[in-house]
C-alpha cells in the first residue's frame, strides 16, 4: 500500500525538489483518502444538523496523514511527502463541507416545505452543481480574479502546519506558540481564527472587515438598530456584488491587453492567459448552471408551475444567482476566511420572492444558490495550501500537476460525500433534523413579497455598490464590509481589531523579522480555532 511508486515523491522537499507529484489514485493515497472523506462527510452532516456549523476537518486529514507516516513500516513511508499530506486534507476537507453545505443543507428544504418528491431531483442538481462548483475554482485558481497570492487564510494555516511538521526547529515552535493561543482563546469562546485572518489579510480588507464585525455587534444595543429587519447587511451585499461583477469584467479586459511579459502577469501562464482562462471559466460555468436550472426546474416539478415566459426568466435568474453567490463567496473566503454562504443564498431568494416566481420555483432557487459557493471557496483553502507546499509555482509544471492531484483528491471527497447524504439524510429528518438555515428559507418564502424589503434592500445597495467603487477590485471593500455585517459571531470585530494592532506593532517592537514569524504564528491561531470548534463540536454533538 504505497502512496507512490516514486521514492524520491516520498520526500518532504518541496517544489522542484520533487520530479513528480504523490497521484491521488495511488492505492494508498486512494484509500486513506476514502477513509479520512467518509468521516469528513458523516461529521460534517452530524454538526450541521445538530449544531447548524460546519467545521474545518482540513488540518485533520493533514495529522492523520503525518501520524501514519510516523509509524516504521514501509507501506506508509509515501505519507512523509508534504503533498501526499496536502492530498489528505484536500479530499476531508471537500467531503465535509461538500456533504454538509452543498448537499445536506438543499435538500432540507424541500423537506421543510412538506414536497419530500422534490428531494431526490434536488439532491442530484445540486451534488452537479457543487461539483461545477469545485472545478470552476480548479480553473479560475490564480487568475486576475482569484490570484494565489491573495491570502486565502485556511489554506495558509494548513500549509504552516504541514511545513512546520516537516521541518521542525523554529518554524514549529512558532507554530506551536500560535496553536496554543489560538486553543487557548477558542476555549474562552474568543474567534481566534479572526485574529489570525487580520494578521494576513489585507490591511484594507481587514479594516473594512472590522468595521463591519463592529457595527454588526453594537448596532442594537447602542443605537437601537436591528440590522437584519432593515436588511442593511443584504442590500450592502447586493449592491458591492453587483460592483464586484463589473470589476471582474473590467479585470479580465486590461489583463488580456496586458503584454505577455509584463511584470504585472500572474500565475504560470502570465495575466493574459489567466485573464483568458477565466473568462472562458466564466462562461463555461454559466452554461453549467442554466443547463443545471433546466434539470432541476423539470426535474422537481417546479417548470409546470409557471408559464413559458416564467420558466425562461427563471432558468436565467437561477443560473445567473447561483454564479453570483458563487463568486461573492469565492472574493469573501479569499480575503477574510470567512464566507456568508447562508446569507448571501439568502439574499438571491428574497430577490427572487421580489420578481414573483412561485414557492415551488423559490424552493429550488434557495436550494440550488445555497449549493454553489462552499465547495468553491473551500477548494481554493485546499489549493492555496498546496501552492504554499510546492513552493508558490517555483516549478509552474510541478505547480500544475500538483492541482490536477488536488482536483481528484476533491472529487474523491464529493464523491464519498454524495454517497453519504444519500444514504443518511433520511434518518435525519425522520428525527426532525435539517441545517438550522433552512427553516428561515422556508419562513421566507411562506412570508411572500414585500415592497418594504424592496425599498430596503434597494437602498443600502447603493452605500455597498459605492464602498465597493472606492476600495477596488483590489481591495474588495464593500465585499468585507458586509461579510462582516452578515456575520454575527461575538467579540470577532475586536478580536480583528487585535490582529491589525499586533501585526502594525510586532515589527517596531521585535524588529522586521517579526514579519516573518507572523504568518506562521497567524497559521496557528487559525488552525488552533479550528481544531477547538472541531472536537468542541463533535464532543457536543455526541451528548
Amino acid at each position: 500500500m504505497s502512496t507512490d511508486a516514486s521514492p524520491q515523491a516520498e520526500t518532504s522537499h518541496p517544489a522542484s525538489a520533487d520530479p513528480r507529484h504523490p497521484r491521488a489514485l495511488a492505492p494508498g493515497n486512494l484509500i486513506l483518502t476514502v477513509v479520512l472523506s467518509v468521516f469528513g462527510a458523516i461529521v460534517g452532516v452530524q454538526l450541521l444538523a445538530t449544531l447548524g456549523v460546519t467545521p474545518s476537518t482540513s488540518l485533520i486529514g493533514a495529522l492523520a496523514a503525518m501520524t501514519l507516516a510516523r509509524v516504521p513500516l514501509v507501506m506508509f513511508r509515501g505519507f512523509r511527502s508534504v503533498h501526499a499530506q496536502n492530498l489528505a486534507q484536500t479530499s476531508i476537507s471537500s467531503a465535509t463541507f461538500g456533504a454538509a453545505n452543498s448537499l445536506f443543507l438543499p435538500i432540507g428544504i424541500p423537506f421543510l416545505f412538506g414536497m419530500d418528491d422534490m428531494i431526490i431531483p434536488m439532491l442530484i442538481g445540486v451534488a452537479a452543481a457543487m461539483l461545477v462548483d469545485a472545478w470552476l475554482l480548479y480553473r479560475m485558481y490564480d487568475t486576475p480574479a482569484f490570484p494565489a497570492k491573495n491570502p486565502w487564510p485556511p489554506g495558509l494555516a494548513a500549509a504552516q502546519a504541514i511545513k512546520a511538521g516537516d521541518e521542525g526547529g523554529r518554524r514549529a515552535r512558532v507554530l506551536g506558540l500560535g496553536l496554543l493561543t489560538g486553543l487557548v482563546g477558542a476555549a474562552f469562546t474568543l474567534p481566534m481564527s479572526a485574529f489570525g485572518v487580520a494578521l494576513i489579510g489585507g490591511l484594507g480588507a481587514m479594516a473594512a472587515f472590522g468595521v463591519g464585525l463592529l457595527f454588526n455587534q453594537y448596532a442594537d444595543p447602542l443605537f437601537g438598530l436591528d440590522l437584519g429587519s432593515m436588511y442593511l447587511p443584504h442590500g450592502m451585499m447586493m449592491g458591492a456584488g453587483l460592483v464586484a461583477l463589473v470589476q471582474v469584467g473590467r479585470t479580465i479586459f486590461q489583463a488580456r491587453r496586458t503584454p505577455a511579459g509584463d511584470a504585472r502577469a500572474t500565475g504560470p501562464a502570465g495575466a493574459p492567459e489567466g485573464a483568458r482562462r477565466l473568462g472562458r471559466s466564466m462562461r463555461l460555468g454559466f452554461g453549467a448552471y442554466l443547463v443545471i436550472s433546466v434539470l432541476l426546474a423539470f426535474g422537481t416539478g417546479a417548470a409546470t408551475h409557471m408559464s413559458p415566459g416564467m420558466l425562461i426568466g427563471f432558468l436565467l435568474y437561477a443560473s445567473v444567482a447561483a454564479f453570483l453567490h458563487e463568486l461573492l463567496v469565492g472574493i469573501a473566503s479569499m480575503h477574510s476566511g470567512w464566507f456568508p454562504a447562508f446569507a448571501i443564498a439568502l439574499i438571491t431568494l428574497l430577490l427572487g420572492i421580489l420578481i414573483g416566481f412561485p414557492p415551488e420555483a423559490l424552493v429550488v432557487l434557495s436550494g440550488f444558490t445555497a449549493a454553489t459557493g462552499p465547495a468553491f471557496a473551500d477548494m481554493g483553502y485546499d489549493l492555496k495550501a498546496g501552492y504554499l507546499l510546492r513552493g508558490e509555482n517555483a516549478d509552474p509544471a510541478f505547480e500544475l500537476e500538483g492541482r490536477r492531484q488536488q482536483l481528484i483528491a476533491a472529487m474523491i471527497g464529493f464523491g464519498v460525500a454524495i454517497v453519504v447524504v444519500l444514504v443518511s439524510y433520511r434518518m435525519f429528518f425522520d428525527n426532525g433534523q435539517t441545517a438550522p438555515i433552512d427553516a428561515a428559507y422556508v419562513a421566507a418564502i411562506k412570508a411572500g413579497p414585500s415592497g418594504e424589503t424592496a425599498r430596503d434592500l434597494a437602498l443600502w445597495a447603493i452605500p455597498g455598490a459605492i464602498v465597493q467603487l472606492i476600495g477596488g477590485s483590489k481591495r474588495q471593500l464593500g465585499i468585507l464590509l458586509a461579510t462582516g455585517l452578515l456575520i454575527t459571531t461575538p467579540m470577532a470585530g475586536w478580536m480583528v481589531a487585535a490582529g491589525v494592532a499586533v501585526r502594525v506593532l510586532a515589527p517596531r517592537v521585535l524588529g522586521p523579522k517579526a514579519k516573518d514569524d507572523l504568518e506562521v504564528f497567524a497559521g496557528g491561531a487559525i488552525a488552533g480555532d479550528a481544531l477547538y470548534s472541531f472536537g468542541n463540536g463533535v464532543f457536543k454533538a455526541a451528548k
